[in-house]
C-alpha cells in the first residue's frame, strides 16, 4: 500500500476510533442519552472527519517530501477513513440500547486499532502484539478518562433534584 494512503488512514482510522469511543463513552457517562451520543457521533464524524484532513494536508505540506498528488491522496484517506471509522460505530448505537451498545462499541474499536496495528507493526517487522497491546492500553486509557469526565460533568452540571 502506498505511503500517502497508510498515512493518510493510519491517522483517520486511528483518531476515528479513539476520538469516537472517548465522545460516545463520555457523553453516554454523561447524560445516558442516545440522542446525544448519536449527534455527537454525527458532528464527530464531519467537524473532526475535516479537521484531520486539513491537519494532514498542512503537516504533508509541511514536511515538503510529498508531491502535489501524494498530499491529496493522504488528505483524502485521512478524511474518508475518519469518516467510515467514526460513523461505523453508529450501527451499534442505533441498533440496541445504549448500556448494551457503549461496550460493544468499545470492543468494535479495540478490533479496529488491533487490525491496524497488527498491519503496521508486520511491515515494520516489529512484534506486532507488543504494538497491538500498546495501542490497545491508550486506547482503554482514553476511555477511562473519557468517562470519568463524562460522569465529573454530570455531577457538577447535571440535574438535581430541589
Amino acid at each position: 500500500m502506498r505511503s500517502t494512503y497508510l498515512r493518510g488512514m493510519g491517522l483517520g482510522l486511528t483518531t476515528g476510533v479513539i476520538t469516537t469511543l472517548g465522545v460516545m463513552v463520555g457523553l453516554y457517562s454523561g447524560t445516558h442519552s442516545k440522542l446525544a451520543v448519536v449527534g455527537g457521533v454525527i458532528a464527530l464524524a464531519v467537524a473532526d472527519g475535516l479537521s484531520d484532513a486539513i491537519g494532514m494536508h498542512i503537516s504533508e505540506e509541511a514536511a515538503r517530501t510529498s508531491t502535489k498528488r501524494q498530499i491529496w491522496e493522504a488528505t483524502f484517506f485521512a478524511f474518508f477513513s475518519k469518516v467510515a471509522a467514526t460513523l461505523s460505530f453508529l450501527i451499534p448505537i442505533i441498533l440496541l440500547e445504549l448500556r448494551e451498545a457503549v461496550p460493544i462499541s468499545i470492543v468494535w474499536g479495540l478490533i479496529l486499532i488491533s487490525l491496524f496495528s497488527y498491519y503496521i507493526a508486520k511491515n515494520e517487522g516489529e512484534n506486532p502484539y507488543k504494538v497491538m497491546l500498546e495501542h490497545a492500553l491508550l486506547t482503554v486509557g482514553v476511555v477511562a478518562a473519557s468517562h470519568y469526565i463524562g460522569v465529573l460533568v454530570h455531577e457538577v452540571f447535571g440535574e438535581h433534584p430541589i
